[in-house]
């Protein structure tokens, strides 16, 4: 296969396997241009789907996002076929059924007594390793991972996945397909999870040590996460709409894959969820009640408190720095000292931001942690931690500044890392291991991120936005407290992180 170029719109493409991915993808490869064969070994199952692809068609051509003569077309060009050798002269087939090695070996080993060596042959599998898959074909050069996200037809992400022996020309072939329909493809080695599966862990594995830890309940946790972080959805209703028991398997895929390594450790508290049948929005229970009288748990949010007049910062407050601004814009007296990295309020306490230490370690001194934001000029929520010695009067004082700056406050328990900063630390963690490791590039990792799971940044975005030396500091104090490995600095950002405090310390003595 030497043809680097999209795959012609005149050429057919078979898709076999007619669930929810299969007809999405069947769809788009249609609206793309191309004839399409539907294959599915069930008795029936791919006329339904051709129908039901059909309605899709009509109903796009009603809300004018198709034309009338767009739409008859598409639906011209959509075939059944009735056997694998129905799908000689296909172009490209794309895989999309049970995520099971063993079938989906059975089938392409099928497949290529049937089509011609140059037909490129993907599989859209979200969690099997696709060398695996490839390892018994004649010519596994021309196998690759198309692997598309639910619902395919809006989703713009496809991670284009090469194996072992896949030849550059059918991924780059495979990319340029398709970027040709409309998608957004970033190319990724065959690694567990891939790019997004793989850097996503974090996301729900905080959470879920978190609420293990009882540093806040689930509504808490997804509260500060997207009012103060900046993510769409918090991970537990996250997953209540993913299905619990399909998030829980992808996490223990993973961490099986990676030999058990305690980065991707799956949860209990997950395990017991999926164990007594309460799976999400499917089974109308998961972390949240679903249904027509269900309420959300109400999110502790702290009563007004009266703003202090005026606050002295010490130091530079690194990605908390935009809060000076903003706070004497609300009318508070803002004092500057030269050294330090804190914030202090008039009772004498000491207002800093989470570093992944606990608070309970600073015995005697009224010390409250605020939580990392993505964003603090437009953050709805912050998060404090207070150490036990904290007086009323200070907490007092931390609310009433937050409050001034139009921000709800919440106070959780004290747990090291607090939710934003340790979830993103271990997200940035993962995503520069992964560059390190070959698996993906720096932009398509971001590119995969933002796109795929709806981040307000990528992962190697935010890190260069909060400075590796306050990524890896977050990551060593997790790791002196937890020294199981799980939170230990991959090698990348301990070498970025020595790389700036180098450049800093030479910028210093000049």
């Amino acid at each position: 296969m030497t043809d680097t170029k999209a795959i012609e719109r005149s050429r057919t493409v078979a898709v076999v396997g007619t669930g929810t991915m299969g007809q999405g993808i069947a769809q788009v490869a249609l609206v793309a241009g191309h004839p399409v064969r539907l294959y599915d070994a069930g008795p029936g199952r791919a006329q339904q789907a051709a129908a039901a692809i059909t309605a899709r068609l009509d109903r796009l051509a009603e809300k004018g996002r198709l034309t009338a003569e767009e739409r008859d077309a598409a639906a011209g060009r959509l075939h059944v076929a009735e056997t694998l050798g129905d799908l000689a002269d296909a172009a490209l087939v794309i895989e999309a059924i049970v995520e099971q090695l063993a079938v989906k070996q059975e089938l392409f080993a099928e497949l290529e007594k049937t089509v011609a060596d140059d037909c490129l042959l993907a599989t859209n599998t979200s969690s099997l390793s696709v060398t695996a898959i490839a390892g018994a074909l004649r010519v596994p050069g021309r196998f690759v991972g198309l692997h598309f996200f639910n619902p395919a037809p809006l989703l713009p992400l496809v991670e284009v996945v090469s194996g072992f022996a896949t030849d550059e020309t059918a991924a780059t072939r495979a990319y340029a397909t398709a970027k040709e329909w409309g998608k957004t493809p970033v190319r990724c080695a065959d690694t567990p999870g891939f790019i997004v599966n793989r850097i996503a862990r974090p996301f729900y594995a905080e959470a879920l040590r978190l609420y293990e830890e009882r540093a806040a309940d689930p509504a808490t946790i997804d509260a500060v996460l997207r009012e103060c972080g900046g993510f769409r959805m918090g991970p537990f209703e996250l997953t209540d709409l993913i299905g619990q028991d399909v998030n829980e398997a992808v996490t223990r895929s993973v961490w099986e894959a990676f030999h058990q390594d305690a980065k991707f450790t799956p949860s209990l508290a997950q395990r017991r969820l999926v164990e007594s049948g309460r799976l999400g929005r499917k089974t109308g229970q998961g972390w949240y009640a679903y249904g027509e009288d269900a309420e959300r748990p109400a999110v502790p949010t702290e009563a007004p408190a009266p703003a202090p007049a005026a606050v002295t910062v010490h130091g530079h407050l690194g990605h908390a720095e935009p809060l000076v601004a903003m706070i004497e814009q609300a009318g508070i007296t803002v004092r500057r000292r030269k050294r330090g990295n804190y914030l202090t309020l008039p009772s004498g306490g000491h207002l800093t931001l989470a570093d992944g230490e606990a608070v309970f370690e600073y015995e005697g001194e009224e010390i409250i942690y605020f939580d990392l934001a993505h964003d603090y000029r437009t953050a709805t929520r912050i998060a404090l931690a207070t150490a036990p010695t904290t007086s009323a009067e200070t907490l007092q004082e931390a609310v009433g500044l937050f409050q001034a700056l139009g921000k709800d406050v919440t106070v959780i328990g004290d747990v090291p890392g607090m939710i934003v900063a340790r979830t993103v630390a271990m997200l940035v963690d993962l995503a520069v291991d992964a560059v390190e490791r070959g698996v993906a590039s720096a932009e398509d990792i971001d590119t995969a991120m933002r796109l795929g799971v709806n981040y307000p940044a990528g992962p190697l975005e935010w890190g260069a936005l909060l400075g590796y030396e306050y990524v890896a500091d977050v990551l060593r104090a997790l790791h002196e407290r937890y020294p199981t490995g799980r939170y230990a600095p991959c090698l990348g950002v301990a070498r970025k992180d020595h790389e700036e405090r180098a450049a800093m310390k030479d910028q210093d003595s000049r």
